[in-house]
């Protein structure tokens, strides 16, 4: 595998995801990522519905396919 920059290599995982190894290794609950293990009451997945087709979740870490997709088209077509 290719070398990264250097520049990188001091780069740690983020809170968010240390702290979801935290709470898995002592059976806590996990608020950190905002993905609790259980629906939000049904008066309120109801109003989201009205207001917002999004999900109620946050996007994963890496982004949305679709936009690192287009990303990696335009950006291969500079470099």
């Amino acid at each position: 595998m290719r070398e990264l920059s250097k520049r990188t290599a001091g780069f740690t995982d983020s809170v968010i995801r240390r702290m979801t190894r935290i709470s898995g290794q002592y059976g806590a609950v996990n608020l950190s990522q905002g993905f609790p293990d259980f629906d939000p009451p049904k008066e309120l997945l109801d109003r989201l519905s009205e207001v917002s087709a999004l999900p109620h979740q946050y996007s994963i870490t890496w982004g949305a396919q679709n936009f690192r997709e287009a990303l990696a088209e335009k950006q291969s077509k500079l470099m």
